[in-house]
């Protein structure tokens, strides 16, 4: 519906017809209202003949033989209220001044034979009701209709009295018409109410009005396209390179999809060093491609632009029948340096050390070596399968290499005696056991203050400066300065936007 606002239009809707209506009801038409209702129309010939046959012809209300026979009777209960806001006063009667008549209670098809005033809503109406009041009985319309001229009576609020008639039938044959009132209210109104049982029409119609209005907002929300942010570019963009950190990439990259609906993703994640040398080979003049590094690209990509990410938690991790718990920084670089070889050495059991390693060029190597074997590089092993080492039988301290994280995970659960590192989240969702360092464990407070050693700098690489408009540049955007930086946040990381130092994030911090 473009930028017309739909939803403020029908909220406004919702708010002013409810309270229309209750300024038309009880404002302006119904602040005065004379209110009338028959409360009881019941023929009583019928009743009286079945139980004293031929009597009503013998019963006249007279003796002179000049009244009626007494046939066809029935007897009409009427409440005259007011139902309105305010007090009527004998002013606000249409009926001509001075006269003292007000209303006209008729009865068609009927004659009135009787009538008296009954249950008086307060003993003080009796005055306005008495024989001098001017209510009398006639008859109209060449006597076929009996009237009850009722006067101008002052009601207050909800303030009744009745008219009990008793009636004959003075042509037609089958139901007689409704009795009416007749007159009229000055600012108001005068009409038939009902028994107050039940929803009221006003509140049911108002109710009905009510729930339509929510519908339609449910179905325009529903139909209606998710508002597109300002920074939303359209396209497609390829992310390859850390495998440790494609878990995040792809949680973020799905969050930004679903705001920016014309972007699409697609992903390799084999490392960083084959990220890297991809995006050199294949970046230039390609906005399209970015690169995941965990760490600095180093030397060899003078081509490729940096923009930092997030502060990284990594962890050692070993497998769960080694059982210690905690190791030094030195108790590990000697145990990737080959001085340890039995885990008994460092307070376990006696089983073999099986160390698992990243290939040469991996990020997360790279950090691991950065931050706990001071950079240096590890002795020169052959290359070995981690799939072969499980093979066989383990006697002595064995080495193996995998390629990517899940890898590394995997070997490090299923290896006896295998100890590796990994990003930290991920570690804990594969329930593997974690290793305190120096009795530190990993926490983005302790990589901060750098009580805990193990951390890194996680950064996207281009080939040259991205096109604003390009879905690349948009996408690294949201990561670092929108809400991008919430699932940063959630896989144990922390955005370099947040530090206070941001200088943290900067290659060789």
């Amino acid at each position: 519906m473009g930028d017309f606002p739909i939803e403020i239009v029908l909220a406004v809707i919702g708010i002013a017809v409810p309270i229309g209506a209750f300024l038309w009801e009880f404002v302006f038409v119904g602040r005065k209202r004379l209110g009338y209702r028959v409360q009881m129309d019941t023929p009583v010939t019928g009743e009286v003949e079945s139980v004293f046959p031929g009597v009503l012809p013998q019963l006249r209300p007279s003796l002179d033989g000049a009244s009626p026979d007494l046939k066809d009777l029935s007897v009409v209960l009427v409440r005259i209220e007011n139902s309105g806001a305010t007090d009527i006063d004998t002013r606000d009667y249409k009926a001509p001044e001075p006269g003292r008549i007000g209303l006209h209670l008729r009865f068609p098809q009927r004659r009135v034979i009787g009538m008296a005033v009954t249950e008086l809503s307060d003993p003080g109406l009796a005055d306005n009701l008495d024989v001098d009041s001017g209510i009398t009985v006639r008859e109209d319309i060449n006597g076929h209709i009996g009237v009850i001229d009722l006067p101008k009576v002052p009601l207050d609020r909800n303030e009744h009295y009745k008219i009990l008639a008793i009636l004959q039938r003075s042509e037609g044959a089958g139901d007689y018409p409704a009795p009416v009132l007749l007159g009229g209210i000055k600012g108001g109104r005068l009409l038939e109410t009902h028994s107050r049982t039940g929803i009221p029409r006003m509140m049911l119609a108002l109710l009905v009005f009510l729930v339509l209005v929510i519908v339609v907002q449910l179905v325009v929300t529903a139909v209606e396209p998710v508002p597109t942010p300002l920074d939303c570019a359209s396209g497609s963009v390829t992310v390859v390179g850390s495998s440790a950190f494609a878990p995040v990439i792809k949680e973020a990259a799905e969050q930004y999809g679903k705001r920016c609906t014309d972007a699409h993703f697609a992903f390799g994640f084999e490392g960083t060093e084959r990220g890297l040398d991809r995006l050199a080979e294949d970046g230039k003049d390609n906005p399209g491609l970015l690169t995941i590094s965990d760490g600095p690209k180093g030397t060899g990509y003078p081509t490729l632009v940096y923009r930092p990410l997030a502060v990284s938690l990594f962890t050692v991790i070993v497998n769960k029948d080694v059982g210690v718990k905690n190791l030094t920084a030195d108790q590990i670089r000697l145990v990737y340096r080959d001085q340890v070889t039995n885990w008994r050495e460092v307070g376990g059991p006696d089983l073999p050390v099986v160390l698992v390693n990243r290939n040469p060029g991996s990020g997360s190597r790279n950090t691991f070596e950065r931050r706990l074997l001071d950079d240096r590089q590890q002795p020169e092993r052959t290359h070995t399968s981690c799939t072969a080492i499980k093979r066989t039988v383990i006697s002595t301290a064995q080495h193996c290499e995998v390629q990517v994280t899940a890898d590394m995970l995997k070997a490090v659960g299923e290896i006896p005696g295998a100890i590796g590192y990994s990003e930290f989240s991920e570690a804990v969702a594969a329930d593997l056991a974690t290793v305190t360092i120096n009795g530190v464990g990993a926490g983005r407070d302790a990589a901060m203050d750098r009580t805990y050693p193990f951390w890194g700098v996680e950064y996207a690489y281009s080939s040259g400066e991205l096109p604003g408009d390009s879905l690349a540049a948009s996408f690294v955007r949201f990561l670092t300065d929108q809400a991008g930086k919430d699932v940063l946040r959630a896989h144990g990381n922390t955005p370099c936007a947040d530090l206070p130092d941001p200088g943290r994030c900067l290659p060789g911090s």
